[in-house]
């Protein structure tokens, strides 16, 4: 008996010294943060599902409002939150070589992500980016914009149909259910070259799409398992996508290939874009006039522009195509329910929203075309806003790849922080957006912000909707296009507003990591006939 008590108090005294170690790191470097749970570090609220990601990360930086840099324990790993705007530039763009990656959540050995470019390390991610970025420039995204118009002019024809068969002048929409199945399609068509229509039915493309997208507890304790140990769960071979949803993709990517070579078909879409890729055929181009698609759009750095050879294998190919739908799928479609969901709680700028949609419609006699959607002053304004107000990225991260001087994270810090290799940063969009000391009033929607007159008295680097440097988000152009396409053809037939299960005031649901609102974006939809 008093071996084993003396057993258990060994144990237990290791593990008490071994947990004063692990959390300790933070305040040796002198780095603030909120107090730990054992082996859950500040998550765990967020991993049961009671408090959402981008609040906890609100509260550590309210918590701590003159830090420059400021703390968060995820489980057992330390993570560095950045505040101060001199050091974000240094990080993300004028020392952008020592932070080049991003963390990773799973293995190469998982096809459909370890190889895509938001997973891709150090040169290789180089090498992609500089091949990829040619294919969403503006020349290529204008091609695509009647793929997205077809694709929208029959999500407004189904929803009309709602609304005549729900016996009433109204039909109330789910925004996100129905924006993720418009960009789904957007998606088949521009990416894959596949007409799907989600809008009616569970598609084959739609099931596999939320089967990569959809964040299970399954999905969350692999994620999870990884982050803890990767090297466990790369021998294990774990993958966060299902072998029969690999092969699907596989299938449509290589197949619709093939099937292309052999007849000779082009399209203008992604898939004609990889074909071009692997044969060495997209090559860099010089922008025009029009290569700005609006003031959130991020521009390529010289990363992206420089000329690099890469060999691409069949499953880089995928991972690409499998990229887009990833990237697109979930992100942008949260965009837009946030949008809808603010012009159906602001009538007024509905109201001047679609004012100038009749007004560019009726100029081009009811045809829409890529000039026309990126000439749209108070479009981009209210698309704008609403990324600052729900960023579809609510916070990015970087690994340091190099020891880093970041100089002193606090008034009281005695010595300057050395972010070591393999050290996380973490870059706040979501607290950013929302600090009235950049932002007044915050929390309201409030176009007006992104006018001619005021965007310039925007603060650099406090709003990044897409990423900052040249690691940022590559589909920019892409997904501000799909989102205006959408705005300009519902809203000129179909009108917003609220109803009961309308969430007012907006409140995220306790989900996690999902941008969601509370209960769902509810808003009611009925005719124009004004």
């Amino acid at each position: 008996m008093l071996l084993l008590l003396t057993w258990v108090v060994v144990i237990v005294t290791a593990l008490v010294l071994y947990l004063r170690q692990a959390y300790g790191s933070l305040r040796r470097d002198g780095i603030n943060h909120l107090p730990t749970v054992p082996f859950f570090g500040n998550i765990f609220w967020v991993m049961f599902q009671k408090e959402h990601f981008v609040d906890l990360i609100m509260k550590i930086t309210n918590a701590f409002p003159d830090d420059k840099i400021v703390g968060n324990y995820d489980m057992m790993t330390p993570i560095l939150i950045i505040r101060d705007l001199e050091m974000l530039k240094r990080i993300t763009v004028k020392d952008f070589e020592h932070f080049i990656d991003r963390r990773s959540f799973t293995t190469e050995l998982d096809p459909m992500f370890g190889r895509g470019l938001l997973l891709l390390h150090g040169d290789e991610w180089k090498a992609m980016r500089s091949t990829m970025s040619p294919a969403f420039t503006s020349s290529k995204i204008r091609l695509m914009v009647p793929f997205m118009e077809e694709v929208c002019l029959e999500m407004v024809k189904v929803l009309k149909q709602r609304i005549k068969d729900s016996g009433t002048s109204y039909y109330d929409m789910e925004c996100k259910e129905v924006m993720t199945r418009y960009a789904n399609d957007v998606i088949a068509s521009c990416a894959f070259g596949l007409k799907v229509e989600s809008l009616t039915r569970d598609s084959e493309f739609y099931v596999h799409s939320k089967s990569i997208t959809k964040f299970t507890f399954w999905r969350f304790m692999k994620f999870m398992f990884y982050r803890l140990l990767p090297s466990v769960a790369g021998m294990l071979q774990l993958s966060l996508v299902s072998q029969k949803t690999t092969d699907y993709f596989t299938n449509v990517v290589l197949g619709t290939m093939k099937d292309r070579e052999k007849n000779k078909i082009v399209r203008n879409d992604m898939i004609n874009i990889l074909m071009e890729v692997k044969k060495g055929q997209l090559t860099h181009e010089k922008e025009g006039k029009d290569a700005d698609a609006g003031f959130a759009t991020v521009e390529e750095s010289h990363v992206g522009k420089k000329q690099h050879n890469y060999e691409w294998t069949d499953t880089d190919l995928v991972a690409q195509a499998a990229l887009f739908l990833f990237a697109g799928f979930d992100t942008i479609s949260t965009a837009m329910s946030f949008i809808l969901y603010e012009l159906a709680i602001n009538p007024d700028v509905q109201d001047r929203l679609v004012q100038e949609i009749r007004e560019y419609d009726a100029k081009n006699n009811g045809k829409i075309d890529y000039n026309s959607i990126q000439s749209m002053t108070y479009l981009d304004m209210v698309v704008s806003e609403g990324m600052r107000l729900w960023p579809p990225a609510p916070f990015m991260d970087r690994i340091c790849v190099n020891d880093y001087n970041i100089g002193r994270p606090n008034k009281e810090a005695t010595k300057d922080l050395i972010i070591r290799k393999g050290q996380c940063v973490v870059i706040p969009a979501y607290t950013l957006h929302r600090n009235p000391e950049y932002f007044p009033n915050p929390s309201k929607f409030d176009p007006e912000r992104f006018s001619h007159e005021n965007r310039d008295k925007i603060v650099p680097f406090t709003y990044l909707p897409f990423g900052l440097g040249p690691r940022n988000c590559i589909g920019s152009r892409f997904a501000l296009c799909e989102v205006k396409v959408m705005l300009y053809l519902l809203l000129r037939d179909l009108k917003l507003t609220t109803c009961d299960k309308t969430c007012i005031p907006a409140r995220l649901s306790k989900n996690g990591f999902e941008m969601l609102l509370f209960g769902g974006a509810w808003v009611r939809l009925s005719v124009r006939t004004e």
